[in-house]
């Protein structure tokens, strides 16, 4: 590398660094304003607070990173053209190749970091962020899928239940089939499910099982029944955000084994599955789109490059979160949701960069 590719290259870290330090303590301020009361009013020890605000720079920083790092590099990109610096180094024989190098250099690292960063240390950021919210900040109910049951067990028995209340653990019209060889073997029925927890045991009322045999179906009531059953409680009633907590290898068995158990909330986990390798790429496409746009030198400097560069990031988030919730409210491929918006911005960068490429003719 020459000494101009250092510097840029330099640039580029030290200008994201620094919007990351600009921003951050922000956002802390914001949420421990909205938050203080609640903090006060449940006695929340000093070293968890610091705990929580700790797990929320990194929550908050890889949320908006790609955002962070757009903004960073109009905004240097932009000074050096202001400054005529690219015009100069155009001037001296440098092409778009040779400029473009430094800041690919910069998004690998930015890249390599955040796909370490988000299958290793931001689940575990994620996880103790989200406790600490529903403890302290929004009551005691968290969320969890407790509507509309259907679940694989094992390999051999699937139940189902109508609604599973987390503060009593109590469902209603729980079912439990057990199947061998593809036919019905039995089949128990329940009005109520209960979790006794001293015991570890489940708790049926109003119990039916009907064991079907060659000749004839066995009936067997019972008014309430304690018995242990083949699944724990954690796994009849999972939180909608433990995809974001566990690490990379975690939420690939993860995921796998809900597909087993039928759970209804695959699109969601596969989202955050796919955004561990969407975001990093995602880096390099705003990276390009940013430095195609800011290289220019326009009328109204640095602000109108910002102007322009902060309504793409904006329609980009957008389309992020749309074509995400898209995914996990429908059958829509949750592949294509994450990915579709680095494919549109992809071919924008590739467009812009071609048009400046013309411009240096």
């Amino acid at each position: 590398m020459k000494i101009i590719d250092w510097y840029i290259l330099k640039k580029y870290l030290v200008t994201y660094i620094s919007i990351q330090i600009l921003f951050v303590p922000i956002a802390i301020v914001v949420n421990l304003a909205d938050n203080i009361d609640k903090i006060l009013s449940n006695n929340v020890p000093f070293n968890e607070v610091l705990e929580f605000y700790y797990n929320f720079t990194i929550y908050f920083s890889n949320s908006l990173l790609p955002l962070f790092l757009f903004l960073s590099v109009i905004w240097f990109t932009s000074k050096l053209a202001s400054d005529s610096e690219i015009v100069a180094l155009y001037s001296s024989g440098f092409s778009l190749k040779k400029l473009i190098k430094p800041y690919l250099i910069g998004s690998a690292m930015i890249a390599f970091a955040a796909l370490i960063l988000g299958i290793f240390v931001v689940p575990d950021a994620s996880r103790d962020f989200n406790e600490f919210s529903y403890k302290y900040l929004k009551g005691s109910r968290k969320s969890i899928d407790d509507k509309n049951i259907f679940r694989k067990i094992n390999d051999n028995e699937y139940i189902y239940l109508t609604q599973f209340n987390t503060k009593n653990n109590i469902g209603t019209n729980f079912t439990l089939e057990h199947f061998q060889e593809n036919k019905l073997k039995f089949k128990i029925n329940a009005s109520n499910i209960r979790y006794i927890k001293k015991d570890s045991t489940y708790r049926l009322t109003n119990y039916l099982k009907r064991t079907i045999t060659d000749s004839i179906d066995i009936i067997y009531t019972k008014r309430s029944l304690d018995t242990l059953l083949s699944f724990n409680l954690s796994d009849l009633t999972p939180l909608n955000y433990i995809a974001e907590t566990l690490n990379y290898f975690d939420l690939v068995k993860f995921i796998d084994q809900e597909k087993l158990r039928g759970s209804s909330n695959i699109g969601r986990y596969q989202v955050v599955k796919y955004k561990k390798w969407s975001v990093p790429f995602s880096i390099f496409i705003l990276t390009l789109i940013a430095f195609s746009v800011s290289s220019v030198k326009r009328r109204g400097g640095t602000g109108v490059n910002l102007a322009f560069g902060i309504s793409v990031a904006m329609t980009y988030v957008f389309f992020d979160k749309v074509f995400g919730v898209l995914a996990q409210q429908s059958d829509f491929s949750p592949f294509i949701a994450v990915w579709f918006p680095n494919f549109v911005f992809g071919f924008l960068a590739v467009y812009l960069l071609y048009k400046n490429a013309n411009k240096q003719l």
